[in-house]
């Protein structure tokens, strides 16, 4: 079956990624690499913050080299060869270097951050730095529809009167005010279908991707777009806000813990030595091995509740549950993986198992 051997494919290869990334880390640090690459930039400029950058741009591109067959492979030719992909070879390109350029832009200053927070508050960088994450990931929420996606996507309002009027129908009965519904020219990059919420406060938008709109009826979109407002009305967007800035912290405190006590073990005897910060990337990758099963036990959980809203406000079972079968199609998504692949790498229950819950709702007439 096509969607098994890809989604296989994808997995394998994101693992094989994950350990290669963590085995060169290690190595990086634990061979002495990192403490040369910073005395090399150290004899042109012995400026912290600068010595710094130039040393995470220098590593990043250097694993970026590393692993560009593995993501070209991936994100380009896997994806032409099971017919998912529009993109051209250059549009590929074009699009990953707009990706490079927007994530430097935003990241760059927040590196100049955690630098100056470890810095200056030694053992506790990880509050005040998790304090200032809040803050940006936040104001990233409200900026991202109106600055970030349009670099990316032509973003325009929704023209078709009537599932406009569904839609907004079907947010006031979740009790959020949408003033208006977007849609975006997914098909340039991929035959995938989605829709989405996005944004935060007066910014939070609907964006639907015109494969969706081109390849489902009005009724199949209307289900689609009542999960997404079952997500608003459970208070799930709330709960994951809560959820995610408590794990951002604990995260952040264990990160700094475990640093302050591993970096002996590499021949560090200073927690703002640059060489040495290498090593939270490792013990970040191994507490993201807990945290990943556990959040996405959570997420599935939201998702069934989301899918129950969906048919209850709609009364349209059997209309969302062909629904979810053709998206499940079109995005060439495994329709029943293995119990401890979905369990840990799902954030989505597989459609066998929603559409198993689905079957066992009551609707009231």
């Amino acid at each position: 079956m096509n969607s098994k051997k890809y989604n296989n494919i994808k997995l394998g290869i994101s693992i094989l990624e994950s350990l290669i990334s963590f085995i060169l880390l290690f190595l990086f640090v634990f061979l002495g690499c990192s403490q040369n690459l910073e005395a090399i930039i150290r004899e042109y400029s012995d400026n912290d913050y600068l010595v710094f950058l130039l040393f995470t741009i220098i590593t990043g591109t250097g694993f970026s080299i590393i692993f560009f067959p593995l993501n070209f492979y991936s994100s380009y030719i896997l994806e032409h060869k099971y017919n998912l992909s529009n993109q051209t070879i250059f549009k590929w390109a074009w699009e990953n270097i707009k990706g490079v350029l927007v994530g430097g832009i935003i990241g760059l200053p927040i590196l100049l951050l955690f630098l100056y927070a470890i810095k200056s508050y030694d053992n506790l960088w990880w509050l005040p730095f998790a304090i200032m994450m809040f803050i940006i990931s936040v104001v990233l929420a409200q900026v991202v529809p109106i600055l970030i996606l349009p670099i990316f996507y032509k973003i325009t309002p929704l023209d078709i009167d009537e599932l406009k009027d569904r839609i907004l129908e079907l947010a006031k009965d979740a009790g959020m005010k949408i003033e208006n519904v977007f849609k975006f020219d997914m098909s340039k990059n991929t035959k995938k279908a989605n829709a989405a919420f996005t944004g935060l406060g007066k910014t939070k938008r609907i964006i639907l991707g015109d494969t969706l709109l081109e390849n489902f009826t009005n009724d199949e979109i209307e289900t689609v777009l009542a999960h997404e407002f079952g997500h608003y009305k459970h208070k799930h967007i709330t709960k994951n806000l809560v959820i995610s800035t408590l794990s951002s912290f604990l995260t952040f405190y264990l990160m700094a813990l475990l640093f302050s006590v591993s970096i002996g073990w590499f021949g560090f005897t200073s927690i703002d030595t640059i060489a040495a910060l290498p090593i939270l990337a490792l013990w970040a990758m191994l507490i993201g091995l807990i945290q990943t099963p556990l959040s996405n036990i959570l997420s599935r959980k939201f998702e069934y509740e989301a899918d129950e809203y969906a048919v209850k406000i709609t009364k349209k079972k059997d209309v969302f549950i062909n629904t979810l079968e053709k998206l499940t199609d079109q995005n060439l998504g495994d329709k029943e993986p293995h119990s401890l692949v979905e369990c840990f790498f799902y954030s989505h229950p597989s459609i066998n198992n929603r559409k198993a819950k689905l079957l066992s709702v009551q609707i009231d007439e």
